[in-house]
């Protein structure tokens, strides 16, 4: 299983059609799946859980605390460690967060995938880059960063994100589902990693917009 496809997927804490996510998420059979806004209240790990196994994958661990991310892994890859962080906010902002979780693949080095996603103010935004990054310092092997990052590519913590990594995602619009305009949902990986021309994902357009109001992103992985 040496191709690994890593996606980033913001489901607007299941307030859509969260049956519709499940199958966006099937079509495209990622082996990591990167989520922003999961509900983190009233049951939400169960939720999570739930909607993890109607995609075929499973959780990495409890989500508490992580602004409402976490990763999703299919069964071909073990979870070795996994974290969820809270970043600090301003009061009576929506809370922040990051989750990380250390892999093993088939054919794979041992792997860092993060599920990031930022604030709606940019000073936090830098904040909270460079937060986590201090945390993935000394990290061995590879590491993936996917997440909304809520700006774009002329953003000063997008810039901070990709001064140590780079983007394989390019700019491709995810922001609204239904007309994307705005290429919020960014994956990121370090100089060990390769793209390669992966499977095809045949998403179903009405799924997508029923789904959330961000598009998923995908990229497909192999080490270099």
């Amino acid at each position: 299983m040496t191709v690994l496809r890593v996606a980033s997927y913001n489901t607007r804490d299941f307030l859509d059609d969260r049956s519709a996510a499940a199958r966006v998420v099937r079509s495209l059979a990622p082996d990591v799946l990167c989520l922003q806004e999961v509900p983190r209240r009233l049951g939400g790990a169960w939720r999570v859980a739930r909607f993890a196994r109607e995609c075929g994958m499973r959780t990495v661990g409890h989500h508490r605390g992580s602004g409402g991310t976490t990763i999703l892994v299919s069964p071909a890859v073990t979870v070795t460690v996994a974290a969820h962080e809270r970043l600090s906010t301003a009061l009576l902002d929506r809370t922040r967060g990051y989750a990380v979780a250390q892999l093993a693949a088939p054919g794979w080095p041992a792997l860092t995938a993060v599920s990031l996603h930022l604030s709606l103010r940019a000073t936090e935004r830098q904040r909270h880059v460079a937060a986590v990054l201090e945390r993935l310092a000394g990290l061995p092997g590879p590491l993936v960063v996917a997440g909304d990052l809520n700006e774009l590519a002329d953003g000063a913590a997008y810039r901070a994100l990709a001064a140590p990594l780079r983007v394989v995602t390019g700019d491709r619009p995810t922001y609204p589902a239904h007309a994307p305009r705005l290429a919020l949902d960014v994956v990121f990986v370090t100089d060990d990693v390769r793209v390669v021309e992966g499977r095809p994902a045949r998403l179903d357009e009405s799924d997508v917009r029923a789904a959330s109001d961000h598009r998923p992103v995908w990229v497909d992985l192999v080490p270099a």
